[in-house]
């Protein structure tokens, strides 16, 4: 998990904005397939890989959040 260290905020947060939220319009695909995921509509391979392809972003600010969190409770 070190190497979420070596990513810096502000790489992290422009990568889940612009690549997590792409395309903008009508709507971010991310929220899209989330939508699709809590209908059950969720099938196509496609799909799918759309988003763990738009989900990976925030799952690494999520993470690297997580283990901020945890240093701070060892200290």
């Amino acid at each position: 998990m070190s190497f979420l260290d070596n990513i810096s905020w502000p790489t992290l947060i422009m990568v889940a904005l612009l690549l997590g939220l792409a395309p903008f319009v009508p709507e971010p695909h991310v929220l899209e397939k989330l939508r699709m995921l809590m209908a059950g509509e969720l099938s196509k391979p496609i799909d799918i890989f759309d988003l763990v392809m738009h989900g990976a972003p925030w799952v690494l600010v999520l993470a690297k959040l997580a283990r901020m969190g945890q240093r701070k409770g060892k200290e």
